[in-house]
């Protein structure tokens, strides 16, 4: 694996993983080299943390002067609307999930920018695919307006890399669990809002049944794919669709079982909404063997490891606040 010299510009920096993102590849590569933007100033930490830019991805000409601007060669493309959220406005989903990456594609396409990262997801999968251990190339017939933009964009990316040489990679992100951002609007958000509410009322009221199994990942392993793909010389990359990317499975019930051994008076009711349908239709397990194969993919946290640190730094972070409050 090598370290190539990048200007970096990450766009949706202020999402749940693309500040993450912007922070560890500026501990890479500089901050100078690394530019942060958004369509609005949504974290006001990143902001001021290096350069900022105010970006409209579907505004070509926008994006265009930002690249022109920073000399960018590197795109990061980590603004989209997610699964619920999707679900309640179908056509915003589609017009900002599908015409930020055209304009994208078509940067690198016309040579103003030379590699891209855009995230997939497990949502390109439905509820005919095998649900077990799902293979990299199966059946995908995605019944959510994110799940469909998520497999035209994929699509899209290896027309574009087969058609006009675009170096455009791409990863099929499972649920995300951070403790430093609060949840985007995803379907596996539970596993992230449980440890919240275990922290500040000791119960939560989670809207997938108990026995819902989806495949998840801890953050910092999910930031760590994102760079190691990007990274990796250009021909041990094989598929230019989206790889398959995986950690650990589990369910409310077994994560509700993990915190219980920290918080020995947790509690938790299920009460499924209309995101139970959505997560029905996912994947329980994935195989990402050819992520493994081709870039020495390899994740680190388990479910224990990420209860031990999520319920660690949120405690942290919520008993900052109360001496604030006092």
């Amino acid at each position: 694996m090598f370290l190539m010299t990048s200007r970096i510009l990450i766009i949706g920096a202020c999402g749940q993983i693309g500040s993450e993102l912007t922070y560890k590849l500026r501990q890479i590569y500089g901050n100078e080299n690394v530019v942060a933007s958004d369509i609005n100033y949504g974290n006001l930490e990143l902001v001021n943390s290096g350069i900022f830019e105010i970006v409209d991805v579907t505004d070509t000409s926008s994006l265009k002067v930002c690249v022109e601007k920073h000399n960018i060669d590197t795109v990061y493309l980590m603004a989209a609307m997610l699964s619920a959220i999707g679900e309640k406005y179908p056509m915003k989903a589609w017009d900002l999930n599908t015409t930020s990456l055209f304009n994208i594609l078509n940067l690198a396409k016309e040579k103003f920018i030379k590699r891209i990262f855009w995230p997939s997801s497990i949502a390109v999968f439905g509820p005919t695919t095998p649900k077990q251990n799902t293979s990299q190339f199966t059946i995908m017939e995605p019944t959510t307006v994110y799940g469909i933009t998520k497999q035209v964009g994929e699509r899209w990316c290896e027309y574009y890399h087969d058609k006009y040489g675009v170096d455009v990679r791409s990863l099929r992100y499972p649920g995300i669990i951070s403790w430093k951002t609060p949840p985007g609007g995803g379907t596996t958000d539970y596993a992230v809002e449980i440890y919240h509410k275990a922290i500040t009322e000791k119960h939560y009221e989670c809207f997938l049944s108990e026995n819902t199994e989806l495949p998840m990942m801890f953050m910092s392993d999910a930031i760590k794919a994102t760079i190691d793909i990007m990274a990796t010389d250009e021909n041990n990359i094989k598929i230019r669709s989206s790889y398959n990317l995986s950690a650990i499975s589990f369910t409310p019930n077994e994560i509700a079982s993990s915190i219980k051994g920290h918080v020995k008076d947790f509690s938790i009711n299920y009460s499924p909404d209309f995101r139970q349908s959505i997560a029905d239709s996912w994947p329980r397990s994935i195989d990402d063997s050819r992520a493994r194969e081709d870039w020495n993919w390899n994740h680190s946290y388990t479910l224990s490891d990420i209860t031990d640190k999520m319920l660690l730094e949120l405690d942290k972070k919520y008993n900052k606040k109360a001496e604030k409050a006092n």
